[in-house]
């Protein structure tokens, strides 16, 4: 058993240690990859490895958890211990990481009146629930019981959120009671009201930033009580968003100055070591001035690329380590080699309104009901009903949708609704008439829910109140749930209608395998799937404009793509290229 101890210095056996940490969360790489991520941050000279855990993840369904495969977050621990490696863990509830929701699980919001990260009871009572079964399986990995875990985070960014100290007594009790002995830490922002809000007695104060070090050391020196300080989250890039105009990147020579200044004066946790992807629809937004949802590469211009690659700003992190920390020579183990499997025609293709009943059983109700009412997370939803009263379409209105709707009439595109746009009334410039058996259909796409601040506790996803047409609610729907994890139920024979939303498939054949990056130019929006894995969104907005494979997803043999494809713009074919294009 080791001792891990936090007094003038991080102690480890009572040594003095350093801790020279990388960020890696192991639900954004394939666990065929994790040694070489792993190997690659010893070899920079790295010490620890720093990890969330994703509770919307691991808890997908209330009462319903997943512990395997690239949730294994024992295995992934494991793995890093094998390579002599430290680990820090931060199983807070919340984890931001522009993570869908920041890391909650969706069903919350199912609960009328549910507040998020404080001390509202149904709130802390899922969360007890969930660590009943989340800390019996960290416990063996502390140090404390012969594990490589050391240290472990509270909560993560309390001082930017709120500043309710009994529910921060609370998650830290809830730790001790369930067998959680390491040292815990807090980390927030740099300044004095994160700082007052965020700690915790007991608790190392630590801090999140990406520079002017010897500032923000300064500040949080008033915080840790002649303890060591600690920059849990050192910002060396950022990450993406559709439509911001291009790939974020950091400043490299402040970067490599900083952390130069920070291994002297201090430890670090480096934020990104290698970012990774957002598969699926795990992807955050944030909410400012308006809606702005991240993009499924989370590469935020890391150490490593987001499929792994060695990068510059890695070389020159490693020198600067090299001056305060022996750095190990370390044998690569895992072969990685990037492929191109060329250009991919159209096989079959067909529209979402011909195969809805093969891929999802309608709900009927007098009102529209939001995906968390209907026991949906993630995707789309559309809702349907008959224009039986209208005799034309002025105007409309959907109260309480958020992200973003497509509306059709008689499966005719009549316009796309986008953020505060979904809020305001929408006026057409002459009335829509309708025939006598007309109906409308809704599309409406969850984007992937806010990860910060106060706009976490609006986040119902589609139509959570109504539909108002022409000045009256609008009754009487057929609601159906896309989350589109069964796309193998699609059948293709049925018909295809330009310009709607619709299904593509495509195929190629693997006799080896190698990452790969899957070319959307041409396509509108919408998401991917590789034999039913669900790759993440593409929108020809950028700045992303390549979707990241790796080669453990394939298969020897036949492969399939499935497009789902919103806009109605398309082409004939993709492309499977050897280099990523993040814009």
């Amino acid at each position: 058993m080791g001792k891990f101890e936090i007094k003038d210095n991080f102690y480890l056996d009572s040594q003095p240690f350093k801790i020279i940490s990388g960020a890696f969360h192991y639900f954004r790489t394939v666990p065929e990859y994790w040694k070489d991520r792993l190997e690659k941050l010893k070899a920079m000279g790295c010490n620890t490895v720093e990890t969330y855990i994703p509770w919307n993840m691991h808890e997908p369904k209330k009462g319903e958890f997943k512990f395997d495969g690239i949730l294994d977050v024992a295995a992934f621990v494991k793995e890093a211990e094998a390579l002599g490696l430290y680990v820090i863990l931060r199983p807070s509830p919340y984890i931001c990481a522009e993570w869908e929701f920041g890391g909650l699980p969706a069903w919350l919001l199912a609960e009328d009146g549910m507040k998020l990260r404080t001390s509202y009871a149904p709130f802390l009572k899922h969360v007890k629930e969930y660590y009943n079964i989340l800390l019996p399986k960290l416990i063996p990995l502390q140090i404390t019981h012969g594990g490589p875990v050391i240290l472990m985070q509270v909560e993560n960014e309390y001082g930017y959120y709120a500043t309710d100290t009994a529910y921060m007594q609370e998650m830290k009790k809830l730790m001790a009671e369930g067998g959680i002995d390491v040292p815990l830490v807090t980390s927030d922002g740099p300044y004095p009201e994160s700082m007052n809000a965020g700690k915790l007695p007991g608790v190392l104060p630590t801090g999140n930033f990406g520079s002017k070090t010897e500032e923000r050391f300064s500040l949080l020196s008033r915080y840790t009580d002649g303890g060591p300080l600690m920059c849990t989250e050192f910002w060396v890039g950022w990450f993406d968003h559709w439509g911001n105009g291009g790939h974020m990147r950091g400043n490299l020579e402040e970067s490599v100055a900083d952390l130069d200044k920070m291994l002297e004066l201090g430890n670090v946790n480096i934020y990104m070591f290698e970012g990774g992807t957002n598969f699926g629809f795990m992807n955050g937004s944030n909410y400012y001035d308006k809606l702005t949802p991240d993009v499924t590469s989370y590469d935020y211009d890391g150490l490593l690329t987001e499929d792994g690659q060695i990068t510059e700003k890695y070389k020159r992190y490693q020198e600067v380590i090299a001056k305060h920390a022996p750095v190990p020579k370390v044998e690569l183990t895992t072969k990685i080699a990037r492929k191109a499997y060329g250009k991919l025609e159209v096989e079959e293709k067909v529209s979402l309104f011909s195969v809805l009943d093969d891929i999802s059983c309608p709900v009927e109700s007098p009102y529209t009901q939001s995906m968390e009412k209907l026991g949906q997370g993630y995707g789309y939803i559309l809702y349907r009903s008959p224009l039986a009263t209208e005799e034309s379409i002025e105007r409309i209105k959907l109260w309480r949708a958020n992200d973003r709707a497509s509306l059709f009439v008689d499966k005719q595109f009549i316009a796309t609704l986008y953020d505060r746009e979904l809020l305001e009334e929408k006026k057409f410039a002459k009335p829509l008439p309708l025939k006598k058996d007309s109906q409308i259909d809704i599309l409406v796409e969850n984007m992937g829910r806010v990860n910060f601040g106060p706009y976490m506790e609006l986040q119902r996803k589609g139509i959570d109140h109504c539909v108002q047409i022409n000045g009256h609610i609008h009754n009487n729907w057929q609601q159906y749930t896309l989350p589109l994890d069964n796309v193998d139920h699609i059948d293709f024979s049925r018909d295809y209608q330009e310009n709607t939303p619709a299904f593509y498939r495509f195929s190629f054949t693997v006799d080896e395998a190698g990452d790969t990056f899957l070319d959307f130019e041409g396509w509108g929006k919408g998401c991917a799937f590789l034999n039913g894995f669900n790759l993440g969104r593409f929108w020809e907005i950028g700045p992303q404009k390549r979707l990241y494979i790796p080669a453990p997803l394939l298969k020897m043999g036949r492969n399939e793509i499935i497009l789902f494809e919103t806009e109605g713009k398309v082409s004939e074919t993709i492309t499977l290229r050897d280099e990523p294009d993040v814009g």
